[in-house]
């Protein structure tokens, strides 16, 4: 006769994990918020300023999975406490974050002429922000151990990491540190068993390269990257998945290039 389930194993059963997705309100954001309530994660979805998107995208998400919305800039240290514990009132854990929240170059100006202002907005929201929001979850997450669903950071790059665009250097040097810190936070990280990654995407159709679309079609048709295709936000999101959900369990700190191929090097 097989054992019946005692109510503590049938609520383990129940249990959901948690994902917090900074910038997740739009594009790649919006789309690995989709992909994580599929494979049945709870969603904080992280914005900044648009209220309208962040509540579409809630409502999408919530067809799949709860979901909730907090407002808060991840490039200001002084709102990840709040950020966090939005997520820990609500849920009472936290099993994934992905540091996904980015803004490009202030102007997109040569480096010749950049900005100081735009130097530090920029790497503010896109280094500053996950090295300390990460920081502050892994701590709330080795407090949670050993009760935590595959517990990882996954830090969403860009080929930017090391591919130099003179009119976007502050991205670019943000993207590099991103990647640096990826390393240094799985190595940190290893022996709690949380794994950290970083996916890098290559050029997808989002806000962000809306403005050089025309440039891109041309480079992309004239053989850019080998796959000859736009990505598409799904195709960052769906790699965000593999990872988070263990599916590579003997790996940490490495990059998933989601670029179509862009990154190898051709004769």
């Amino acid at each position: 006769m097989q054992p019946q389930p005692t109510a503590a194993s049938s609520a383990a059963k129940s249990i959901k994990p948690v994902a917090l997705i900074t910038g997740g309100s739009r594009g790649i954001g919006r789309a690995i918020c989709l992909e994580l309530a599929g494979a049945g994660y709870h969603v904080a979805i992280n914005y900044a300023e648009n209220d309208q998107a962040a509540r579409d995208t809630k409502s999408q998400v919530e067809s799949r999975s709860a979901a909730i919305l907090i407002r808060a800039d991840v490039g200001k240290t002084s709102e990840h406490g709040r950020l966090l514990d939005e997520v820990l009132t609500r849920w009472g854990r936290i099993d994934l974050l992905v540091n996904n929240a980015a803004i490009t170059s202030v102007g997109r100006k040569d480096i010749l002429e950049a900005t100081e202002e735009s130097w530090d907005r920029v790497l503010a929201v896109n280094l500053k922000g996950p090295y300390f929001l990460s920081q502050r979850v892994a701590q709330a997450m080795i407090r949670l151990l050993p009760d935590l669903i595959h517990p990882a950071i996954i830090n969403i790059s860009s080929l930017s990491a090391y591919a130099a665009s003179i009119n976007r250097g502050d991205y670019c040097i943000s993207k590099a540190g991103l990647s640096m810190a990826t390393a240094l936070f799985a190595v940190r990280l290893a022996e709690h068993g949380i794994h950290v990654y970083e996916v890098r995407p290559g050029i997808v159709d989002t806000d962000m390269t809306a403005g050089g679309r025309e440039v891109y079609d041309r480079l992309i048709k004239d053989g850019l990257t080998p796959m000859r295709r736009w990505g598409a936000p799904a195709d960052i999101a769906k790699a965000v998945v593999t990872l988070a959900t263990g599916q590579i369990p003997f790996s940490t700190g490495d990059v998933l290039n989601v670029d179509g191929g862009f990154h190898i090097r051709r004769l």
